[in-house]
């Protein structure tokens, strides 16, 4: 069963989204890159109250994804790209990852927190932070 409701070009919107921020990373990047996509939605909270659908998280402005404003997200969605937005729809988590909400790829270390966010880990270039359950428990 679905964590979130989607048609085909949905996942192929997901798909491009993944690729595009995170093809670096290998396949387990582009999972997490999707587990906070995935968790925006079903957040409800924070910046993310007004998400209800993919194309809501993919095109969020202000505080959305810096890929769609490239071209390179703008690629048709591949096969295998396709098959990692399906695991995260299902509902495949990946630490640390697995309750994040935010993203992003520092000249350095990660930092203990971003935005009032603590981090929750490292996967190759990108830093994963996850906000309070308290704040955010629909994400947990």
């Amino acid at each position: 069963m679905a964590v979130v409701a989607h048609t085909e070009e949905d996942v192929a919107l997901l798909a491009r989204l993944i690729r595009a921020e995170a093809e670096g990373d290998g396949e387990l990047g582009m999972l997490m890159v999707g587990n906070v996509g995935v968790n925006r939605i079903v957040s409800n909270c924070l910046d993310f109250t007004q998400l209800r659908s993919i194309p809501d998280m993919v095109y969020q402005s202000p505080g959305g994804y810096e890929a769609t404003q490239k071209g390179y997200f703008y690629q048709r969605a591949r096969e295998a790209d396709k098959r990692l937005a399906r695991r995260v729809l299902k509902g495949e988590r990946f630490h640390p990852a697995t309750n994040s909400l935010w993203f992003f790829m520092p000249e350095g270390g990660c930092p203990a927190q971003w935005f009032g966010q603590w981090n929750t880990g490292r996967y190759k270039a990108h830093c994963f932070f996850s906000p309070a359950q308290s704040e955010c428990p629909a994400v947990y």
